[in-house]
């Protein structure tokens, strides 16, 4: 842990006596982290927004009854504030392909998912709509179901599940330094882990298709051992070229991808009902997604997480924050674990957002930086012009 990471987590505030509240620790969290960003990404309108911000929670009373963001009439003002941000960002690509770019969330921290509005709109304009889950299949595609489609009313009808050689070796054991030798059992040996996300999106009813995203160093021997081991499950692996021949060189992945929406095969079901228990909620992820034994939470938690569905927010999804590196909680246990603990260290309620989300692990949700930051080459050349940036 960076220990500016911990200064920005740990924070004591109200020491200024009983006029500035009671002392407590408290600490900042990366906008993706924040419960705005999710709302952002999560409303489906204007009026949608001020009511999911109204929603927040920002304080309790001494009888432990919420203030809402609302009760201080903080919620007009922050939609007047957002009201330009929930317009989706119209780009290109460098072949003058339309997309849309709209919000940030992190899936290892966040649910990890663009706008409902990007989305939606993108499905009035377009036959077929691709949209990121990020980070693994674990986080990303698992938040991206049980949430965002969830709330959305949203049905996908194919998945591409993006994987590297390179990914595959250092899941089979290989140190980042020497991922550019050839080392096919390697490869071999990680594909456990690729394989583990398949099963787990099948699981949700949608046909799976692999895009093996190309490197220069790949081997054909590597490559063949992937597209052998996903043919082996029953689906389909497809070398893409894109980064090196731009459209041209994904046009296999983009036809199969195609075949599959037109198939109608899709059966989509989320991983649990709303109706099912938070704690119970969190141990179906994790027992199923990550192939937990189980799971830990001190008396606490468990009170916290009893006391909310009492309050009437049982029925709210469940956002997990785990590391991004492994099934696990532990960032260097790789490949595909099994019997592993998940311990949930915290549990915090998104009212306006509607989830709750889990902290597992020693995961951050205010990372620290980098030991050499950008900011220190940033600065005015003798020309005035801006050098650092990139």
């Amino acid at each position: 842990m960076d220990m500016n990471d911990r200064a920005l987590r740990d924070v004591v505030v109200s020491l200024g006596g009983v006029a500035n509240g009671f002392p407590r620790q408290t600490g900042f969290d990366i906008t993706v982290a924040s419960e705005v960003m999710a709302i952002l990404c999560l409303a489906s309108d204007l009026a949608d927004l001020e009511r999911r911000l109204g929603d927040m929670i920002v304080a309790y009373t001494r009888d432990k009854t919420p203030i809402y963001c609302r009760d201080i009439k903080a919620d007009g003002a922050m939609t007047v504030l957002l009201k330009d941000a929930m317009q989706p960002n119209l780009v290109q690509t460098l072949e003058n392909n339309p997309a849309f770019v709209h919000g940030g969330p992190f899936a290892n921290i966040a649910h990890g998912c663009n706008s409902v509005i990007a989305t939606r709109t993108a499905l009035k304009l377009a036959d077929y709509v691709v949209t990121e889950a990020g980070f693994g299949a674990d986080l990303g595609a698992e938040k991206f179901m049980n949430i965002k489609c969830r709330k959305a009313g949203l049905s996908p009808a194919a998945v591409v599940i993006v994987a590297t050689v390179r990914a595959m070796k250092m899941n089979g054991g290989v140190a980042k330094a020497d991922l550019g030798v050839e080392n096919v059992a390697a490869v071999k040996a990680g594909c456990a882990n690729l394989g583990r996300h398949i099963e787990n999106v099948a699981g949700f009813g949608v046909p799976v298709v692999v895009g093996i995203n190309h490197f220069a160093g790949d081997t054909e021997a590597e490559i063949a051992a992937v597209k052998n081991y996903v043919a082996a499950l029953g689906s389909e692996a497809i070398l893409c070229r894109h980064w090196a021949e731009g459209g041209a060189g994904i046009e296999d992945l983009a036809r199969r991808v195609a075949e599959l929406a037109d198939g109608g095969s899709a059966e989509f079901k989320t991983l649990y009902p709303d109706e099912m228990g938070l704690m119970e909620k969190i141990e179906t992820i994790a027992t199923r997604i990550y192939r937990a034994g189980s799971v830990t939470a001190d008396a606490g938690v468990r009170a916290q997480l009893k006391a909310w569905e009492e309050a009437g927010y049982g029925h709210l999804p469940v956002c997990m924050a785990k590391t991004q590196y492994s099934f696990s909680t532990d960032p260097n246990l790789r490949g595909a674990p099994e019997g592993h603990v998940i311990p949930v260290r915290e549990v915090r309620l998104s009212a306006g957002a509607g989830f709750v989300v889990a902290i597992c692990g020693e995961i951050m949700t205010m990372p620290g930086l980098p030991r050499v930051p950008t900011s220190e080459t940033i600065r005015l050349n003798e020309a005035g012009l801006i050098e650092g940036l990139f």
